[in-house]
């Protein structure tokens, strides 16, 4: 399967200097990797090198399943020293692991191959050392990449905002420097996690590693912007691309942030309408909010909505949270489903709408005898009062049922 977790930036000479000069003082394989577990530098070998070591330098990047693990040994959450234990059956060595922080924020992670002879308290002294010395360096690009991040930040909320004359202004700027073409093919994402409890700004780094890959693609090239637990990414693509093509974008996004995050939080992604030109990316990332409530409130869309494919819980998902709720079921249908058979004519109602009224299909798949299935729908009206004959009852009864299906999970806030 294609992985999708992009490489982390290199680090630069100063960082690849420091790396190097601790390993040959330790004689062991010393790594630095970012808040993600993503490799920035690394030493060479001094022969302690595992497996895991081996194939990530092959790849670039370590696997997901070793990103979970060490994430789920809550090393972003360290504030001192650790050893990370190792795992044979991962082919992982035990690492001395240092969270390199400075003004609260993690920067990365320091390891060393703890194999053999256990670190001396020199050693350790040393590794402390060359931690706050590559911290200085790391927090310094980070100042910078935060005023770039701003920047764009604000270009794309211009852009995707309600006021018209911010938007024209921020689409100007986009083009004239080159971040963004004005079209052909324009899709915006919107991207909410809910229910992390790890350190502030996990969620914010992961959204980063998650969308990054989404920058330059071989169709198209996209901007991200990160506002703490929610992101949005605006892209341009030289074709229209398909609903597979975003279908597999969307779940990718879930998958990274999974590896980052864990299981835990709930990750919801909403695809945009398509539009012909970066002007109206406006208008796409408004769809894509109601896209990002239908993930939230529909189950078998496993996290991903995208509009195109809402049909009619699109009308429904415009309205408030507030305004989302049982009072809006019809009340023939609240009598069906508060009736003791209620389940029963729920699943046949639904099969015999689903069908556009065709009883030899919904028969067929129902696997029930048409006599059968007559006395249920006669049951159906009888309950309901209404004619199943009649294309206006039956749309009642089809809309009542898509609320429905809304109403199943619990009501969350909406995105912003």
């Amino acid at each position: 399967m294609t992985t999708w977790i992009r490489r982390a930036r290199s680090g630069g000479e100063a960082l690849q200097t420091l790396v190097d000069g601790l390993a040959e003082a330790l004689g062991r394989s010393v790594v630095l990797d970012d808040p993600l577990v993503r490799m920035i530098c690394t030493s060479r070998h001094f022969g302690d090198e595992d497996r895991v070591r081996v194939r990530t330098l092959l790849q670039g990047i370590a696997d997901d399943e070793i990103i979970r693990y060490v994430l789920s040994q809550g090393v972003a959450e360290w504030t001192r020293p650790g050893v990370l234990p190792g795992r044979d059956d991962l082919g992982l060595q035990p690492r001395y692991c240092v969270p390199v922080r400075e003004h609260g924020h993690l920067l990365g992670i320091l390891m060393v191959v703890a194999a053999g002879e256990p670190l001396t308290e020199a050693e350790t002294e040393a590794i402390d050392r060359v931690a706050r010395a590559v911290a200085v360096e790391m927090y310094a690009e980070r100042l910078a990449s935060d005023d770039d991040e701003e920047h764009v930040r604000g270009l794309v909320s211009g852009l995707v905002g309600s006021d018209s004359a911010l938007r024209c202004a921020a689409h100007q700027r986009l083009v004239d420097d080159g971040l963004l073409p004005a079209g052909p093919h324009v899709v915006v994402t919107s991207v909410v996690v809910t229910g992390q409890r790890g350190p502030s700004g996990q969620v914010a780094v992961a959204l980063r590693g998650a969308l990054e890959p989404f920058r330059r693609t071989r169709t198209g090239r996209g901007l991200p912007a990160v506002d703490q637990d929610r992101a949005v990414l605006v892209q341009v693509f030289d074709r229209e691309p398909t609903e597979e093509d975003l279908e597999q974008q969307g779940r990718a996004v879930v998958r990274s942030l999974t590896t980052f995050l864990g299981p835990a939080p709930s990750v919801a992604v909403g695809v945009g309408g398509r539009r012909t030109a970066l002007a109206d990316a406006w208008i796409s990332h408004d769809q894509a909010r109601v896209a990002v409530r239908a993930a939230r409130r529909l189950p078998r869309l496993e996290g991903v909505g995208d509009w195109e494919r809402l049909g009619e819980y699109a009308v429904f998902l415009q309205l408030p949270d507030s305004a989302l709720d049982e009072s809006l079921l019809p009340n023939p249908l609240r009598r069906l489903l508060d009736d003791s058979a209620g389940a029963r004519l729920e699943e046949t109602l639904r099969c015999f709408l689903e069908n556009a009224g065709s009883v030899p299909r919904t028969a067929e798949m129902l696997e029930l005898h048409r006599t059968s299935l007559y006395y249920r729908l006669r049951q159906i009206q009888e309950i309901t009062g209404l004619d199943l004959d009649d294309g206006a009852h039956r749309l009642v009864l089809h809309m009542g049922l898509r609320l429905w299906d809304l109403l199943q999970s619990a009501p969350e806030a909406a995105a912003r």
